[in-house]
């Protein structure tokens, strides 16, 4: 537990360190926001400087990395590594590109689609194949393994690129998916914890993921220092799909992936309300449901405070990760 806070505090320092570096860098390049015009007003954020994920990316893994333990098996915190910096590098070329072109769009969704897929597949062939992870998902709350064979690559694949891509879909507004997602590694770390003093032929490795999840939560604190409203800089593609590929991760090496629609119901309905969106409008040749999509898009145009959009957010975020927490540490 103490390895786990002092990760924590590492992770925290070294994002807050590295935040009055990297800001005046990303300045310098003109690596600034390009507002989407059919957006929310959000023209006062022009200009401000985004691919800030680094800033807790970095840290996040030093720490995880440093404060592991060496002499335990590797394998689930790798893959973690893995996905959060597979996810992260093509977040990345997303916003390198969008910099570049000074649009909001970098690549295109084919684009972005196709390496997702590409990784998620190795990545559910690897946890597939290690006897420690296998083919079954638990079923949260009921503890009992749903195990669905080999039908369980193509799922896996779905559930990490769908997570990613809600993550990103969620980073709209200062401070939103950062906060969220802090809750929801705690929540993970809390979780790594009880199944490691649980399972002692898995502790050791359980124990690097909660460290893992420690150090993703302490960069985001630091993070947030930059990131809340009014933001300095923004997360961009690489942060979000950092925290995805973070998130799903540990989520995929615990078999806890059914956890997510509950702990990462922010996210879900990120995906949700967009999909909802296109459909209607396809099937209504140009009506639509919300607004504008993704939901908290909707908030706004409704005219709520974009401050009071994301305390609700973490306010439901909290509580649905404290009822998560009852069927493991009860």
């Amino acid at each position: 537990m103490q390895r786990v806070i002092w990760t924590v505090v590492a992770a925290f320092a070294m994002a807050i360190v590295l935040g009055p570096i990297v800001i005046p860098w990303l300045k310098k390049l003109k690596l600034g926001k390009v507002i989407y015009e059919l957006g929310p007003d959000h023209a006062a954020k022009a200009g401000t400087p985004q691919m800030g994920g680094i800033i807790f990316a970095l840290p996040a893994l030093v720490a995880a990395v440093a404060f592991s333990y060496k002499d335990a098996e590797w394998g689930l915190l790798l893959m973690c590594l893995v996905s959060a910096v597979g996810f992260g590098a093509i977040g990345f070329i997303d916003d390198f590109l969008k910099v570049k072109k000074h649009s909001s769009e970098g690549l295109t969704p084919k684009q972005k689609l196709a390496p997702q897929i590409v990784l998620s597949v190795a990545l559910a062939v690897w946890a597939y194949l290690r006897p420690d992870v296998g083919s079954s998902l638990t079923v949260p709350f009921f503890k009992v393994e749903w195990n669905l064979g080999w039908f369980y690559i193509p799922v896996m694949v779905f559930i990490l690129v769908g997570t990613v891509n809600s993550a990103n879909l969620l980073d709209g507004l200062d401070g939103l998916l950062g906060g969220c997602a802090l809750f929801d590694f705690i929540t993970m770390v809390v979780i790594c914890l009880a199944l490691s003093a649980a399972d002692p032929a898995r502790s050791g490795s359980l124990l690097n993921v909660a460290i893992f999840g420690g150090a993703m939560a302490g960069g985001l604190i630091g993070f947030l220092q930059y990131n809340s409203h009014p933001a300095r800089v923004f997360m961009g593609d690489v942060g979000s799909f950092f925290i995805g590929g973070a998130l799903v991760g540990m989520c995929m090496v615990t078999r806890l992936s059914l956890l997510l629609p509950i702990i990462a119901l922010a996210m879900f309905l990120s995906s949700v309300s967009d999909l909802i969106q296109f459909a209607y409008f396809r099937a209504t040749h140009g009506k639509r449901f919300f607004r504008m999509a993704p939901l908290h898009h909707h908030f706004e145009k409704c005219g709520m405070p974009e401050t009071r959009i994301v305390a609700m957010y973490y306010i439901v975020t909290v509580m649905l990760c404290l009822l998560t927490l009852l069927g493991f540490v009860a």
